[in-house]
């Protein structure tokens, strides 16, 4: 799997130095660590519609990783002072990896909060997981976080990207997790004919209706990401559209965070500069977090439209 330019924009993201128009690309540099990512793994119990890293029952593509490989990167990161305070988990769905909870509590044991991405469904409520949960509550409180993904506040939204029912079975993890005090957050998507306002108002309501302690109005809590639709052309980032665009190099995800995923077949993790391009091999860093310490050039459309012209942020 690899991912790569279409014929939308044919001719660009080439070069990483320079754009198809001439002028120099601009680039990222690690400004200021905040989160270090861990792909658990692509498999997943469910297989979405526009899942942007393609998870399903069959894709083992990035292989579980394990608690020994984590607490090396802990240790990488206590060595290079990064700074980083949280430390997310991601998929596939995280809770498909057997050793979810060894490597939750191993940051948690360090101090770092834990923000862990899932569907909230049957392999997190599997009752060794759920167990294992409940004690990690118990002894950390907030510092643990799950972020759910609830595509849409209406099931018939929802249903039509993940599958029939899944709605229902989210919401019945979400509120095994509202029972057990579990701080919670959500991912939606904002691929409806919606205003940002109207969507938020939706999952409030849902949010109320349920009890749980969401703040929709809050974009750390309730995250609504845009579309990586790749048939749309998008242009360049030049480092003339900092100044033009008002935007800071330091708001850009790669300037805050790295990921590290397993191939498989690979003799050793790596570490990507992005958590959305897991199979482009020039966001490849090294196998080290200090080989991961360089810049990054914004050399694909998801650079542009996702996190510099989106403005997407993976953590809150």
């Amino acid at each position: 799997m690899k991912d790569t330019p279409n014929r939308a924009n044919a001719g660009k993201f080439i070069d990483p130095a320079v754009t198809a128009g001439g002028e120099p690309r601009a680039s990222v540099a690690l400004s200021h660590p905040q989160t270090l990512w861990f792909n658990t793994g692509t498999l997943c119990n469910i297989e979405c519609l526009n899942c942007y890293i393609e998870s399903s029952p069959s894709n083992d593509a990035l292989v579980y990783i394990t608690e020994a490989e984590v607490a090396e990167y802990l240790d990488q990161l206590d060595a290079r002072g990064w700074g980083v305070t949280e430390i997310g988990f991601t998929g596939g769905e995280p809770f498909m990896n057997p050793e979810m909870i060894g490597m939750t509590r191993a940051c948690l044991a360090r101090g770092y909060e834990v923000l862990i991405l899932t569907n909230a469904m049957r392999p997190m409520m599997r009752r060794k997981m759920r167990e294992g949960l409940a004690a990690l509550q118990a002894e950390y409180g907030d510092k643990l976080t799950l972020r759910i993904s609830v595509d849409h506040w209406s099931a018939d939204n929802h249903d039509a990207e993940r599958g029939a029912g899944t709605f229902e079975k989210t919401l019945e993890g979400m509120r095994w997790l509202r029972d057990t005090g579990i701080r919670m957050a959500v991912a939606g998507r904002t691929m409806w004919d919606e205003t940002d306002a109207q969507s938020r108002a939706g999952y409030a309501a849902l949010f109320e209706a349920e009890g749980f302690e969401i703040d929709a109005t809050d974009p750390a809590m309730c995250v609504l990401f845009p579309e990586m639709d790749e048939s749309v052309e998008v242009p360049e980032i030049t480092t003339a559209c900092w100044g033009i665009l008002n935007k800071d190099p330091k708001d850009v995800m790669c300037a805050s965070s790295r990921m590290v995923v397993k191939r498989k077949g690979a003799e050793k993790p790596a570490v990507l500069a992005c958590t959305l391009l897991p199979y482009s091999p020039e966001f490849e860093l090294g196998a080290t977090l200090e080989e991961a310490e360089r810049d990054v050039a914004l050399n694909h459309p998801h650079c542009a439209k996702f996190c510099v012209l989106g403005g997407a942020s993976c953590s809150g």
